[in-house]
């Protein structure tokens, strides 16, 4: 139904459509597959293009889940590397290939400025570069990696000092000689710093509060542990901190040569100099916190707690398994000086692996808490017709992942049709 209004200087697209969703990555596909099984209208809007969100990772960029793990919707792994873990143009491969494979009605290039009820008060109005769109029911899918976090002190750091977000990192040729400081632990940040070391360069970790697991443990992949355990399907709301997981960083853990454990303490013996929370600059100098040993220790006892309850897991369902074959790294930071001085110690780059903030602003609905997160319940919000998918933990560890984004968009599509019935 196309209807169109002069504007002044020029006209106003009106387009309608019984379902919107906004972002064409693999939450939004997987939205498309179940709505287009169920026979319901629909229409994908996206920014870029299919695969955008992977295409724009670094070079040497891998998934941390295992290649089986890949399970979208009517599209499983069917490669020859099951245990093996995607490179990022495979993961981008996978997605163009998923979309092939079903053909969802997707508008490209369309950015969207603005969400608000329609002038009906029925359904949604969505205003975008190609026009406004209209809609009984509407999913978002865009994620909550809508802008870098980026340090105040960083305004500090000399004019000389390249400065550049993982989200714009590549490789380190990206970078001039001299030492690099990386800042954040979280998976970014280490698998920032595996690709720096590897080829010889120097490197400075500023360590956060991210906890790691190892990558094999007792004869499997970790994740296949916490899979069996059932990790992936307890909900949210079900876990000790709650729904404040949502913004916690994943543990430290890679994908890289073919799998691997990151310990910050195996780093250090690398050669990385680690380094405590960072305070401050001061002209030449960069302050840190003298926390470091116990953001050691606190990462090595989050990965011991989770060793013990898969420990717990196999002695109770007398799993005949290997024992525990992972050694502890002793390895202990100096008592230097909390001080890094940038000229004296090389420093020529600092990579910021600080994540990134969420930005709803765009719609404009009353469906937000305090702090500006969508309110909701498995992703259907207490606005009829208004659905979030692809969150991280929207409703379990899995919500994210191409693992088990595919569970919340058949439980978000059976809402809707449900409701409609």
């Amino acid at each position: 139904n196309l209807t169109f209004n002069n504007a002044g200087l020029g006209q106003t697209m009106t387009l309608y459509t019984d379902s919107i969703f906004i972002g064409g990555g693999h939450a939004g596909l997987s939205i498309s597959w179940y709505l287009k099984h169920a026979g319901r209208e629909h229409l994908v809007l996206d920014r870029g293009k299919v695969g955008d969100t992977w295409r724009n990772r670094w070079d040497s960029f891998c998934l941390v889940t295992p290649n089986r793990f890949c399970q979208l919707p009517g599209f499983p792994y069917n490669g020859d590397a099951p245990n093996e873990f995607m490179l990022r143009d495979e993961i981008v491969d996978y997605v163009e290939q998923y979309a092939k494979s079903f053909e969802p009605p997707i508008q490209g290039n369309v950015e969207v400025s603005r969400i608000r009820s329609a002038n009906s008060g029925e359904g949604f109005a969505i205003e975008t570069s190609e026009g406004i769109y209209t809609t009984n029911n509407l999913f978002i899918a865009v994620g909550t990696h809508q802008h870098p976090n980026i340090p105040v002190w960083a305004t500090k750091l000399p004019s000389d000092i390249i400065q550049i977000h993982t989200s714009n990192y590549r490789n380190p040729a990206q970078l001039p000689q001299g030492a690099t400081l990386v800042v954040g632990s979280g998976q970014s940040g280490c698998q920032v710093v595996e690709d720096l070391i590897a080829v010889g360069r120097d490197v400075h970790l500023c360590v956060g509060n991210t906890g790691r697991i190892p990558r094999r443990y007792r004869g499997k992949d970790f994740l296949e542990w916490e899979n069996l355990t059932g990790s992936y399907d307890l909900p949210v709301d079900e876990l000790p901190i709650g729904r404040d997981i949502r913004f916690k960083p994943h543990p430290h853990l890679s994908g890289r040569d073919g799998g691997r454990t990151i310990d910050l303490r195996n780093l250090g013996q690398q050669g990385v100099t680690l380094h405590g929370r960072l305070l401050d600059v001061d002209g030449e100098l960069i302050h840190f916190s003298d926390d470091l040993h116990s953001k050691l220790d606190a990462a090595d006892k989050f990965c011991n707690d989770n060793l013990a309850d898969v420990d717990e897991y196999i002695a109770k369902n007398n799993i005949d398994a290997p024992d525990n074959d992972i050694m502890p790294i002793k390895w202990k930071p100096s008592a230097a000086a909390p001080i890094l001085d940038i000229k004296k110690d090389g420093v020529t780059s600092v990579i910021f692996g600080t994540g990134f903030h969420f930005d709803f602003s765009w719609i404009d609905l009353p469906v937000f808490d305090m702090r500006g997160y969508p309110k909701y319940d498995r992703g259907v919000t207490n606005i009829s017709g208004l659905y979030f998918v692809g969150l991280h933990w929207l409703h379990t560890q899995g919500s994210g992942l191409f693992y088990k984004v595919g569970r919340d968009a058949e439980f978000a599509v059976n809402h809707l049709c449900n409701r409609e019935a």
